[in-house]
């Protein structure tokens, strides 16, 4: 069941507020996906300053973001933030990266390793190429260095 437009609006006011108290011109567009699912895109003049290296600013905004929800709405909502689609192009970016690599280690029976990513960049990942029967995917090392290795099918 989707929130209510209530919850909405107080998490529209909340991330609205959040920004305007640190200084930041913001277009907020929220949208409840799933039950408890509420994404959030911000459209702004400067994203990269909210985005930071490789996303890391942005990972740590949504995590604060997910912390003042939580404090102050009674629901269990789950904060999924995006600025400027950033993480909808790195995703699809990564989508077609996994693709192009697979079928490389299909034709030269060699695996690929892929550079550092967090978790929910792996998994974009591992879940592109699950249904391939010719690659296999595997995760390695330890974070932060973990790191996909995608080999041929034995």
């Amino acid at each position: 069941m989707p929130l209510n437009k209530n919850v909405l609006s107080e998490i529209r006011e909340i991330v609205d507020g959040f920004f305007q108290r640190v200084g930041f011109e913001i277009e907020t567009e929220i949208k409840n996906l799933q039950e408890n699912i509420v994404s959030i895109n911000l459209k702004m003049s400067e994203p990269k300053i909210l985005i930071g290296e490789k996303g890391r600013t942005l990972a740590e905004i949504q995590h604060l973001l997910r912390a003042i929800v939580a404090r102050k709405i009674e629901e269990p909502v789950l904060i999924d933030l995006d600025i400027s689609d950033y993480k909808k192009k790195k995703y699809q970016y990564l989508k077609e990266l996994a693709k192009s690599l697979a079928d490389e280690v299909s034709l030269t029976k060699r695996e690929k390793v892929l550079f550092p990513m967090p978790a929910s960049e792996r998994r974009i990942v591992h879940l592109e190429l699950a249904a391939r029967s010719d690659v296999t995917t595997e995760s390695i090392g330890k974070d932060p260095e973990r790191k996909i290795v995608i080999s041929p099918y034995p």
